[in-house]
């Protein structure tokens, strides 16, 4: 048992040490609404009820159904299917691209 928590705690400490060394900052948006209860709530309820239409469902499902056809869904590779170039690009080149 000794040993498990020696390497856990290797294990964690190198997880830590990779996060340390990134720089994460919000960006103007995100700092307006973590600052804004109001405007968070509003962001929040428009979020909700945009997702939840039939024309977004549809869209989603169109989304897997192509990934399954490809047989990408589920396998974590980061890829995504680009709809300009009609074929799957990595997802920091597709949304870089909006």
């Amino acid at each position: 048992m000794v040993t498990f928590q020696k390497n856990l705690g290797a294990v964690l400490t190198k997880c830590v040490t990779v996060i340390k060394h990134q720089t994460v900052s919000k960006g103007k948006t995100a700092k307006y609404y973590a600052k804004n209860k109001k405007a968070r709530d509003k962001k929040k309820k428009y979020d909700k009820e945009y997702h939840s239409s039939e024309k977004r469902k549809k869209y989603r499902a169109f989304l897997n159904k192509m990934r399954r056809k490809a047989g990408r869904y589920g396998s974590k590779d980061g890829m995504d299917y680009d709809h300009d170039e009609k074929r799957f690009i990595t997802a920091k080149r597709n949304r870089a691209k909006k």
